[in-house]
């Protein structure tokens, strides 16, 4: 599992989600979590992390939002060098097949289908940092 001072970003557009997925995150004992309602002032986030030498350690976003989609977000992530390893968990009501291997393609790091449980949410971020831990 990811070390206690890890540093999350939570990337949905509905507050609701967000808080969920929050609660989640400090129920399992993290406390350094940040919030972006949209892809966009997400990348934000991110880069400015990046340029201030405390990058997120994993994001953790919603599928569907309306001005840039968690699968655009996620491609973004993986085209910039600097974040290009960054683990992305991929949250979504969608379960099709079709989405999941979109997701792989664009290098996911894993995928959780909405509503989702703690217990669940906590076995895909392990497999997360597992999957990233042997990359590194």
């Amino acid at each position: 599992m990811f070390p206690a001072n890890t540093k999350f970003l939570v990337v949905d557009d509905y507050s609701t989600m967000r808080k969920i997925v929050k609660k989640i995150l400090v129920d399992l004992g993290y406390s350094r979590i940040e919030e972006a309602e949209d892809g966009k002032p997400a990348l934000e986030k991110i880069n400015a992390a990046v340029a201030a030498n405390d990058p997120f350690q994993c994001l953790i976003s919603d599928w569907n939002m309306p001005g840039m989609s968690g699968l655009e977000l996620l491609r973004a992530v993986r085209a910039n060098p600097a974040t290009k390893t960054l683990p992305v968990i991929l949250a979504t009501a969608e379960g099709d097949q079709a989405n999941v291997i979109e997701a792989a393609k664009a290098g996911v790091s894993d995928y959780v289908v909405k509503p989702f449980t703690p217990l669940t949410m906590a076995e895909k971020m392990k497999k997360a940092f597992i999957r990233h831990s042997k990359a590194a």
